[in-house]
């Protein structure tokens, strides 16, 4: 393949996506590749629970992507086949190795009271490298950094048809996760909410700036939601979600910043489909394919006679990989005469798919029963 200029970010799901509900869609960690500086973040499953970081190892020349845990803080690199390889929202560059933008950060005029995402701010708006999207490396050493791990998705599961849900896209999403406190002095603070873990204040951060954040590609989809960034601390003791606008975390400096203008996005889909239907002395046979480039789960299928939906049979498939198919046989006892069967596979809309997307789902046959 030949490697084309500038860097280029693929999304599998959106944020929005994340907050609105349960994701049947993932990306598996063998999906992305590691080799070079590739830039990312991400969520692990409902399951295991906690983010992902992508931190670059400069010796090796490849990226390794750890895993926060939600009830300690701690992390572990991911490997696959390891139990939480499997993504339902993650973010990932091409290798960007000597494509960044090392900022010279007394240049920036930074006050005194600058948060992370001004500086960030500040550096994009001192380069001449316009893009929607930026990807950011920092070393940072903080005062006081309070950091969040994604729980059950983020939210309390809230099915993605819930007309309520989009009202989750505020900046209180984050409220509901598990928080942690890195600090030289315990908190002596009523914060129910916030654990301390300990004074573990050197980080290594990775993540992304959104100028348009209302389209909750890789940031909250809310207004100066622009900055997303992971990160784990130098001694790889804790990680996660760095919460860069909490009252409590205070940046003490800023010692390397290096910004990546984004050329390209591209967002995964899925693509479900019924193929090679035939019914052939009362037996029904066809193929449900995945035709996207991720995987999916727990996918509802629906067989129909004759428009008579409270005799359907239902069937359910727990997991379709990309690019692969099965076969389903079905025995129907329908009586002499013509005959109308309706296939549709996820017939609820569970998979995130794009509507032109969606028409493959459904196939209806005409036969006759001798």
């Amino acid at each position: 393949m030949i490697k084309q200029p500038g860097i280029h970010l693929t999304i599998a799901n959106t944020i929005i996506d994340l907050v609105q509900g349960d994701i049947k869609e993932h990306l598996p960690v063998t999906c992305i590749p590691l080799r070079g500086d590739i830039l990312g973040l991400g969520t692990t499953t409902s399951i295991d629970n906690g983010e992902l970081i992508f931190i670059y190892d400069e010796a090796e020349a490849e990226t390794a992507i750890f895993k926060c845990h939600a009830n300690t803080g701690a992390i572990h690199k991911v490997c696959a086949g390891d139990g939480s390889d499997h993504f339902p929202y993650v973010c990932f560059s091409s290798d960007a190795t000597d494509s960044g933008c090392s900022i010279d950060l007394p240049s920036l005029n930074s006050q005194a009271d600058w948060r992370l995402a001004d500086w960030v701010a500040a550096a994009i708006d001192s380069l001449d490298k316009p893009a929607e999207v930026y990807g950011v490396r920092a070393r940072c050493q903080w005062d006081d950094l309070v950091i969040t791990v994604a729980s059950k998705l983020c939210l309390n599961q809230a099915s993605r048809n819930n007309s309520g849900a989009a009202a989750g896209l505020g900046s209180s999403i984050y409220d509901s996760l598990q928080h942690y406190l890195l600090s030289d002095n315990p908190s002596t603070e009523a914060e129910e909410k916030i654990e301390y873990l300990g004074d573990s204040l050197e980080w290594d951060c990775c993540g992304f700036f959104d100028t348009q954040p209302e389209k909750g590609r890789v940031t909250v989809a809310h207004a100066g939601a622009n900055l997303h960034i992971h990160g784990v601390s130098l001694d790889h003791r804790y990680g996660g979600h760095l919460h860069h606008e909490h009252s409590r975390t205070r940046v003490l400096r800023v010692d390397e910043l290096v910004i990546y203008p984004i050329e390209s996005i591209d967002q995964l889909g899925s693509d479900l489909a019924i193929t090679e239907i035939d019914f052939d002395a009362g037996t029904l046979r066809f193929k449900v394919s995945n035709g996207g480039a991720m995987d999916v789960s727990d996918i509802g299928i629906d067989v129909v006679s004759d428009n008579r939906y409270s005799e359907r049979q239902y069937l359910r498939l727990p997991w379709l990989a990309a690019g692969e198919s099965e076969i389903f046989t079905i025995v129907l006892s329908l009586a002499l005469g013509p005959h109308q069967i309706l296939v549709a596979v996820d017939p609820t809309g569970d998979i995130i798919e794009r509507e032109e997307d969606r028409e493959n789902n459904r196939v209806v046959i005409d036969c006759v029963v001798n």
